[in-house]
């Protein structure tokens, strides 16, 4: 059988639409990991800030303790002072939760709509990619068949006469 001299072309085309199949595939699962990864680093923001609130709760609960200590007993009401910041700062831990939740709740969502969206996209992209492999079949098998006759021509010709 003769040599078909497109076989080469054809095989590195078929190659690059796998792998280009390949890609598209990887780039849809990146996106749905990139999911994952944003709740856990909003779950690493949200302790951070809670820790931050915490540790400046105390350093204002120290300033006040330093004030109340270096000033005349009965002075001043330090109680409603340490009451006040403590509720100040519970309103800011409720709003900062209210949000993160909000914020994971879109998150989900989203990746849930994602993951949809990347679901439909792929069976296209494999069909779309099924459908021009199939026809790439096709034309290498005409190739071979149009070798194959270019070479029958050829031998049934005389070239030397």
């Amino acid at each position: 059988m003769t040599q078909n001299p497109f076989t080469p072309f054809f095989e590195a085309q078929r190659t690059a639409v796998e792998q280009s199949q390949k890609l598209t595939h990887d780039a849809l699962e990146a996106q749905k990991t990139s999911f994952g990864a944003s709740v856990t680093a909003l779950e690493a923001m949200e302790s951070l800030l809670e820790q931050n609130s915490e540790l400046t709760n105390g350093a204002i609960h120290a300033y006040v303790d330093a004030l109340e200590a270096n000033m005349p007993a009965e002075a001043a009401e330090f109680d409603d002072l340490r009451e006040m910041v403590d509720e100040q700062f519970d309103v800011a831990a409720e709003t900062q939760s209210q949000s993160f939740d909000a914020l994971y709740d879109a998150i989900e969502e989203s990746e849930s709509a994602y993951g949809e969206f990347a679901d439909n996209y792929s069976e296209v992209v494999d069909s779309s990619f099924d459908a021009f492999l199939e026809g790439h079949e096709q034309a290498v098998e005409v190739a071979d068949e149009m070798a194959a006759s270019v070479d029958e021509v050829a031998e049934e010709i005389d070239i030397a006469a």
